[in-house]
């Protein structure tokens, strides 16, 4: 990628920025569109790269243009973009919740090659997970330099419906509050039993963060790595057995599908 724009600068295309710089990306390369000047400084100050007030200048001469603002207002930004999206022709890569390809392609122009992806927001610490889909219009370089755009902040995978974007939603673009919850309730638990808030949250936050590790790094599935510390008649067995008979499993499915129709009921808003 020869010159990168970034249409906002929010903290997630602040991640992906600090991401690309340290893997070697020149930030003279990086432009960013930003409308407040005291953020503009500051990304100037941080990154050492371009800012622009005006999108449409810091799109000029871009080979991938990410999207990184609030859906509510994309519409009008692209609507904004089209001409000069059109001259550069390049690459579009949407992390907006709830925006279609179909219609970013009405607001920029038919053709244009657009990349949707729902990162989550442990991005900002490098520890992410990115789904993404391709529009028929994406070629195989384009395809890699949307997956090494989102790399530099944590894991990718791609999907072949862009429905299924969605169903990511459910359990990476949002699930990360799923996990604050469950530590929330870990700790508030403690705390009725008589252990102190703070000793309560950092063994609940790092048991949380010990057992995604270990399903990271073993490569291990989650049922035999629950299996192997649930011993017969045990404490883990109680427990489960408690989570079970409220119907864990139901209330997860649940959460994720509300996630999920919210996700397809936000691009009916803003079409």
């Amino acid at each position: 990628m020869q010159n990168i724009t970034f249409i906002g600068g929010g903290n997630m295309a602040r991640s992906l920025v600090g991401g690309l710089i340290g893997t070697g990306v020149d930030p003279r390369q990086i432009a960013i569109a930003e409308p407040r000047a005291e953020a503009r400084e500051e990304l100037e100050r941080d990154f050492g790269v371009r800012t622009f007030a005006d999108g449409r200048d810091a799109v000029e001469g871009a080979e991938v243009v990410v999207l990184a603002v609030k859906p509510q207002i994309l519409p009008g930004v692209c609507k904004e973009l089209a001409g000069a999206v059109s001259t550069a022709k390049p690459l579009i890569v949407s992390i907006a919740a709830g925006i279609r390809t179909d219609q970013l392609q009405r607001w920029l122009g038919e053709g244009t090659a657009v990349v949707r992806c729902m990162p989550n927001t442990p991005a900002l610490i490098g520890a992410g997970a990115t789904g993404l889909f391709a529009t028929d219009s994406v070629d195989t370089i384009q395809r890699e330099q949307a997956e090494t755009l989102l790399q530099t902040a944590g894991v990718t995978a791609w999907v072949e419906d862009e429905a299924q974007i969605d169903t990511v939603t459910g359990i990476a673009g949002s699930a990360p509050a799923y996990y604050f919850l469950l530590v929330e309730a870990l700790e508030d638990a403690a705390v009725a039993r008589g252990l102190s808030r703070e000793v309560a949250r950092k063994l609940a936050a790092q048991t949380c963060m010990g057992a995604g590790r270990m399903m990271v790094e073993s490569g291990e599935s989650p049922d035999a790595l629950r299996k192997r510390v649930t011993s017969p008649n045990g404490t883990t067995q109680a427990a489960l057995e408690s989570l079970n008979g409220d119907g864990i499993r139901q209330i997860v499915a649940r959460a994720v599908d509300a996630c999920a129709d919210r996700g397809a009921a936000l691009a009916q808003e803003n079409d």
